[in-house]
């Protein structure tokens, strides 16, 4: 057979849309399905239409409000971080243009396009689809809600440490340096060191400390300066979960500043989480929230006991014994009834529970979501994006329950598992077929062989 040769060819003047045409994901068809039933375009259109312009004098009409977030939904189900990235696989995919809704005579939106329409809608547009998808699970019978598990994970800005000025006097790294070196002598006044001796000063430094009372980054002012998962310090966001434990399902994502303790943000998530389920139109109230040691405080666990709730946080290890006399009453009864709750059995296994859905939870969002590095900044601009994600990992439960898939690659592993049990199940086949044979042989082989008689014959000698 002779080997082909690519060639240069001359494109059709005209095309046919027949063979251009997919049968589309099995998975966003589904969640097309879900989005109609719902008749989410319909209700987000309404929703929008006030921050649009009703006659057109100018330009073209921008998109709609239902394409716009299908491409967020796009980002997680794909795992995307960027926009770029999300207009560039939408425009490539012809299953991803059925799922927006795009025809092949029509371009998707650009990466600019996304921008200005984040821009255009208020943070309020984005928390109402977040309680959209909550509606949509009450309405399939999905949500508990009197269990809730909380936690947090960082989140790391679009800043580099680099760039970081001084809060008082607005210098750059190099330049507080340089004033050290003037200040204790190592150089004169009008003396310009070269970086190699700004390097070599600094690492000779003590007692070195990067704070975020002393700096800032002019680019992100609304990040901090704080430890990464990975141990890595870098400007960064905090993403905080409130979690039904029973469900799965994400009642409340918060994005705080990371230098807010877990202790601060406990109740203000919890409440959040209540209002989305009101908002939701559920009848579920809040009744438990189970959190790791991180979160215990006295005047936290006595904030949500006033709130109605009850704590199960694991109360660190201390050196010495609290002191209450110099500390409300509240706080104390408190700290015993959280921790006499944690005592019971019913406390470990809620804890073990907590850390198996929230940090499922996280994983998802952050780690195979692309959320774990945020391309915006600000926290209104994040929390934009970072609710839609949320609120994509809420449908992928609840297609999950419906249809047994949560995410379009799942059925990839499925594909694998279906063929991994073929050929499991042919080789055993054949396994069994050889041992078969050779246990015939084998018993064939111990049969006694006896060796033919010999006849004898006698004489009477007549």
């Amino acid at each position: 057979m002779a080997m082909g040769k690519r060639r240069q060819r001359q494109e059709s003047l005209f095309v046919t849309t027949e063979g251009a045409r997919s049968p589309g994901h099995p998975f966003y068809r589904k969640l097309n399905e879900l989005l109609a039933e719902a008749d989410f375009d319909r209700w987000i259109e309404r929703r929008c239409g006030q921050y649009y312009n009703h006659e057109e004098k100018r330009g073209q009409p921008s998109i709609p409000p239902g394409i716009y977030f299908r491409m967020l939904l796009v980002g997680y189900f794909e795992g995307l971080d960027s926009q770029r990235g999300i207009a560039w696989r939408c425009a490539d995919s012809l299953s991803l243009r059925q799922f927006l809704g795009v025809g092949l005579d029509a371009k998707t939106p650009d990466h600019s396009t996304l921008t200005n329409t984040r821009n255009r809608l208020p943070q309020e547009v984005f928390s109402e689809v977040f309680q959209f998808v909550l509606r949509i699970a009450e309405g399939k019978k999905l949500i508990d809600g009197k269990t809730v598990g909380v936690d947090s994970t960082t989140l790391e800005a679009n800043a580099a440490m680099k760039s970081i000025v001084r809060r008082d006097t607005g210098e750059d790294w190099n330049g507080y340096v340089t004033r050290l070196m003037r200040e204790d002598g190592t150089i004169e006044a009008d003396e310009e060191p070269t970086d190699e001796e700004i390097r070599r000063y600094d690492k000779r430094r003590k007692n070195k400390r990067v704070s975020n009372d002393d700096w800032q980054s002019p680019i992100d002012p609304e990040s901090r300066i704080t430890k990464l998962k990975d141990g890595r310090t870098h400007l960064a966001y905090k993403a905080e979960h409130v979690v039904d434990l029973q469900s799965d399902l994400v009642l409340a994502a918060e994005v705080y500043q990371a230098d807010q303790a877990d202790t601060d943000t406990l109740a203000d998530s919890v409440l959040q989480a209540q209002i989305n389920l009101d908002e939701a139109n559920s009848d579920a109230r809040i009744e438990e929230a189970v959190a790791d040691k991180g979160y215990h405080a006295a005047h936290t666990l006595e904030l949500c006991q006033w709130m109605g709730l009850r704590t199960y946080v694991p109360e660190p290890r201390r050196v010495h014994q609290s002191v209450w006399t110099d500390k409300p009453s509240g706080h104390r009864r408190a700290v015993l009834a959280n921790r006499r709750r944690t005592k019971r059995a019913k406390s470990k296994r809620s804890q073990r529970l907590r850390s198996e859905r929230c940090e499922r939870t996280f994983a998802h969002v952050c780690d195979t979501g692309g959320m774990r590095r945020s391309w915006l900044r600000g926290t209104e601009q994040l929390t934009k994006r970072y609710l839609i994600a949320v609120a994509a990992h809420n449908l992928g439960r609840i297609l999950r329950h419906l249809f047994g898939i949560g995410k379009p690659k799942a059925l990839q592993g499925y594909f694998s598992l279906a063929a991994l049990v073929y050929f499991a199940i042919h080789y055993l086949a054949r396994y069994i077929t050889a041992l078969k044979l050779r246990l015939a042989v084998t018993s064939h082989s111990l049969v006694p062989i006896h060796p033919p008689r010999r006849k004898t014959v006698t004489s009477t000698g007549c």
